[in-house]
């Protein structure tokens, strides 16, 4: 079976395959990811690689099942695996070589590119989801450069049954199968529910026991001023209430994430180099404010403010109190318009004589925005501690809330809990919080352009990608950065090269970004001519900006070591059949 359709069985796609003329249709299920390292050609072996002439869409890539490289002729199994071993030994050799080089220079310049998982890795029982074409992906990745993987550890999965009761089983393997392949781990703590959001492809509700707190207690759930209930994070308004079976949230989390500390130690700062902490929907801090289940909320809808729960509005009430205005404790903004609405439609966040522009405005949402740094606050002590000296970086990811930002008020990120303005940069409170415990910075849209995005609806991902960034660069915090949505283009990884340089002004100096994590390993990205354009863009970024080769010499020796391996990602694949 070749490698397109290893992963095919990643992604639920049937696949037609050809072997010495003879044709078979492979299913498929689920979705897969991969990670990878920078091999010099070798110069020995020739191959023959089918292309195709199929063009990207720039913007949003429809799924396309892969097209399958030819495998001529036929191998003796006996052959078959023997040339294989002898080819990873010639390869691992190169990788060695480059490693010396590399470990002489002083300071390594460059952005290590990662590659997200599949969502649905490990199974509900707890076993790595599809191992066979797992293994060959991760296989691939590693042949192409990639530094290492991002994978989510679901707390719907590990404490799914009991209270205090983990279970690691199918982490354990995949942890292993990227040690195996010498590849590195962001581990992301995913204390939200998997579904309902954009690219969620498969369902991962909360533990069972939290479930049945929230259905006793539905305040413990995020609500908007409708009364509607969001379970995809437990509200941060109850963060230091015993409301889960005697332990408060963010004793759940700190349990959570002693307990992964305590079972993969042996791991932490050589396997695993990154914790992410998973601190809203999507594991990004922030409020559930734009719910794309059941249609509730459409792109590029202003969202709504989550503050409705009876713990929240007890916040509310004693910040109004204590500013002197005790009326204003009673709810949250009532003129905010629906999900669907855009600014101009709404009394609050019209630009002229808005209620976001006026004492209360400023009041409620200093209010609410600091209710989310607070809570960022209060999980990021815990991670530090927990992991302190362990040799792993602590990251906190945050949304790429882009539209409507050439608006004066900015509404998607007010009701998403970020306060930023045309008048006030809502995120250099965010970066400073992050450094003042030495956390990353994640950011996404990383890949968008403005000019891709409805004018209308004034979409700006370039300039909030560049205010993010002066806000990192002024508190002193590491930058990484994530593609929103999946790509496979030049145009889109031409954009990612730029916005990683960091070059943003004169006190930029030599800053990259830390880290950028692909999204996401599937079937697509292993169509020749994505895979062809993808092994450039990891040689491109790890060269830096500062690279005295010119990007045409990359290009050509990252076509040229596609070819050149494509026999042994391929032999992998198949050697994993027998």
């Amino acid at each position: 079976m070749s490698l397109p359709h290893q992963i095919g069985a990643l992604s639920g796609t049937s696949l037609t395959a050809e072997t010495g003329g003879v044709s078979c249709e492979v299913p498929a299920k689920g979705s897969s990811a991969a990670s990878a390292m920078w091999r010099t050609p070798m110069t020995n072996l020739k191959v023959s690689v089918q292309k195709t002439g199929t063009e990207i869409d720039r913007v949003s890539p429809s799924p396309s099942p892969p097209m399958s490289p030819m495998m001529g002729g036929g191998m003796r199994p006996d052959l078959s695996v023997a040339c294989q071993a002898l080819m990873e030994a010639q390869v691992d050799e190169v990788v060695e070589r480059e490693y010396k080089v590399r470990s002489s220079s002083e300071k390594e310049k460059g952005v290590p590119v990662f590659v997200m998982m599949p969502l649905d890795s490990v199974k509900m029982d707890h076993t790595v989801n599809r191992k066979k074409a797992m293994n060959a992906s991760l296989q691939a990745l590693k042949s192409a450069g990639v530094e290492g993987i991002m994978m989510d550890v679901w707390w719907g999965l590990v404490e799914r049954d009991a209270p205090g009761e983990y279970n690691w089983g199918g982490y354990a393997e995949l942890l292993e199968m990227a040690k195996k392949h010498g590849l590195k781990v962001q581990a992301v703590m995913s204390f939200h529910q998997c579904g309902g959001n954009v690219g969620d492809s498969c369902t991962i509700p909360l533990p069972r026991w939290v479930v049945e707190e929230m259905e006793k207690d539905p305040d413990l759930a995020y609500t908007d001023q409708w009364g509607r209930r969001n379970f995809e994070y437990v509200s941060l308004g109850c963060d230091t209430l015993p409301v889960l079976k005697g332990r408060t949230p963010v004793q759940c989390y700190s349990d959570f994430m002693r307990g992964f500390r305590d079972r993969f130690e042996n791991l932490l700062g050589d396997t695993i180099v990154e914790i992410q902490v998973g601190m809203g929907p999507a594991g990004e801090l922030r409020y559930p404010s734009y719910p794309e289940k059941d249609g509730i909320w459409k792109f590029p809808g202003i969202g709504a403010f989550q503050c409705y729960d009876k713990y929240m509005i007890s916040s509310l009430q004693g910040a109004a109190k204590a500013f002197g205005k005790p009326e204003w404790g009673h709810t949250g903004p009532t003129d905010a318009g629906q999900y669907n609405n855009w600014p101009e439609d709404t009394n609050f966040f019209k630009k002229e004589g808005g209620g976001w522009n006026s004492q209360y405005g400023e009041f409620f949402l200093t209010w609410y925005s600091e209710m989310l740094l607070n809570h960022g606050e209060r999980i990021l002590q815990s991670a530090k501690a927990i992991f302190e000296d362990k040799g792993v970086k602590i990251s906190v990811k945050i949304a790429g809330i882009h539209w409507h930002y050439g608006t004066r008020s900015h509404a998607p990120e007010l009701t998403a809990g970020y306060y930023n303005t045309r008048n006030r940069d809502g995120y250099l409170p965010i970066a400073q919080m992050l450094a003042r415990h030495g956390a990353v910075f994640n950011f996404t849209c990383v890949e968008m352009r403005d000019h891709e995005q409805p004018q209308d609806a004034l979409c700006a991902p370039e300039k909030l990608v560049r205010q993010v960034a002066l806000a990192t660069q002024e508190a002193q915090v590491p930058l990484a950065g994530e593609n929103a949505l999946p790509r496979y283009d030049d145009y889109a990884h031409e954009q990612i090269l730029q916005a990683s340089s960091l070059n943003l002004n004169d006190q930029s100096g030599d800053r990259e970004m830390c880290a950028f994590t692909y999204l996401r390993m599937n079937p697509d990205l292993f169509h020749p001519d994505n895979w062809r354009r993808f092994v450039a863009f990891v040689k491109k970024m790890k060269e830096g900006k500062d690279a005295n080769k010119c990007r045409e010499q990359v290009e050509r020796e990252a076509e040229h070591f596609v070819h050149i391996t494509q026999p042994l990602v391929q032999e992998a694949a198949v050697a994993l059949m027998h």
